[in-house]
């Protein structure tokens, strides 16, 4: 059955999109644009809902404000925008806001660069309530702003905003806007926590800048935790779950496997592996890209936009290929599984269909989606896009600096 996408990498964050009979092959090197809306700035990734698709981008004129903007998912038309006053103060790349709006039944979740958390009726854009995170919980901004999609766990919504007074991780009750609780005094970092289930009860796995820790949902406890202090603090891709191990990758502080034990709540490093720098890497260092887990293989971005595989249990590269992606620093691919396909979005706005598999990178189809801006980031002139897309219903959504489009992906 066609699905939605209303949640960061899709219903269940795992980057994976469940849609039949999508084409297999693309019918040329440009694909057909079914409809197109100009917006603003961002990096926030489009999510699909009921009908509407949500993206949030910034104004600098004329006053600074960040927007949430709503529009038909069939034509484009704009359902409804909302705006509000938002200074950029100490953000380093400040294109726009970075989180994806969530949708939840009849309700969506935005939240800003510098903290400003509204939760809006879906349908029609009225503000049901709004929290000003940054002055409630006296954040310690991140250098790249607040990034971290938060995350829906029945009642609560929970978000990684680097509070202080034991504040890194706050939950909120999503229909009142009300503190359950806190948990942690460290560094917020820019990865969407993600929940999974070990030994039958619900933990979010919350990834920092100073560690990966698994916490109880319904108070907030530290479960286990494994320190891993990151240069730059740069927490970025999304923990990936697969079977019983959570694994995640720094662009320069390598990567670390931790296996869950399921009688209890604890879990073991499997290995941590880190190059001495950016350039003589070990393992993994992924700079935005989140990796997928296939049969037992890692495939993810390394630092100057080598695509690499893995062997699961050691770290152990398999191979590397540079055809997915220019080398360059940063140089990123976003991945997402569909059946044994995995499609690539990359900085270029180029979509890829692929096979991935310990024997290569095998390259079935490639085509242009959306050109490349420099208002996330000027590369040599002609920019990238590092925005997620969306994939639902059969069609693609991504946006650049100026516009959000619509393909379809339908055989």
């Amino acid at each position: 059955m066609a699905q939605d996408w209303p949640d960061w990498r899709g219903a269940n964050r795992d980057g994976v999109w469940n849609d039949p009979d999508v084409i297999q092959e693309f019918a040329g090197e440009q694909i057909l644009i079914k409809w197109r809306v100009e917006i603003g700035p961002g990096y926030s990734g489009p999510t699909v809902s009921n009908g509407r698709v949500y993206v949030t981008d910034r104004q600098e004129e004329p006053d600074q404000m960040e927007r949430v903007l709503c529009f038909d998912e069939q034509t484009g038309a704009e359902i409804w925008s909302f705006s509000y006053d938002c200074e950029y103060i100490g953000i380093g790349y400040p294109a726009g806001p970075r989180a994806s709006v969530i949708i939840e039944d009849s309700r969506a979740y935005s939240l800003g660069s510098m903290g400003h958390l509204y939760c809006f009726d879906a349908s029609s854009g009225n503000v049901l309530w709004k929290r000003d995170m940054n002055a409630e919980y006296k954040i310690n901004i991140p250098t790249w702003g607040i990034a971290a999609t938060p995350l829906i766990v029945d009642e609560k919504i929970i978000l990684q905003i680097g509070g202080s007074e034991n504040a890194c991780i706050v939950a909120l009750n999503k229909s009142t806007g009300e503190e359950i609780w806190r948990s942690m005094n460290v560094r917020a970092g820019y990865s969407a926590p993600v929940l999974i289930k070990q030994a039958d009860k619900p933990v979010v796995v919350v990834w920092t800048v100073d560690n990966l820790a698994g916490l109880d949902a319904k108070t907030g406890e530290v479960y286990w935790e494994f320190p891993f202090e990151l240069k730059y603090g740069m927490a970025v891709s999304t923990p990936v779950l697969y079977k019983d191990h959570i694994f995640v990758s720094s662009f320069a502080s390598g990567a670390l496997l931790v296996k869950l034990d399921q009688e209890s709540n604890t879990a073991k490093k499997v290995w941590k592996r880190a190059g001495k720098d950016e350039r003589n890497t070990d393992a993994l260092h992924c700079c935005i890209n989140t990796p997928v887990i296939v049969d037992g293989y890692i495939y993810g971005v390394d630092s100057y936009g080598e695509l690499r595989c893995l062997e699961f249990e050691t770290g152990d590269r398999v191979w590397e290929d540079l055809s997915a992606v220019n080398k360059d620093r940063w140089a990123n691919i976003h991945f997402i599984q569909n059946g044994e396909h995995t499609w690539m979005f990359n900085e270029h706005g180029q979509l890829i269909i692929s096979k991935l598999s310990p024997e290569g990178f095998h390259e079935i189809s490639r085509t242009k989606l959306i050109e490349p801006t420099t208002g996330q980031l000027n590369r040599k002139g002609t920019g990238v896009t590092w925005t997620h897309p969306a994939f639902a219903n059969k069609h693609v959504f991504v946006r650049n600096d100026n516009e959000l489009v619509c393909a379809d992906l339908s055989r």
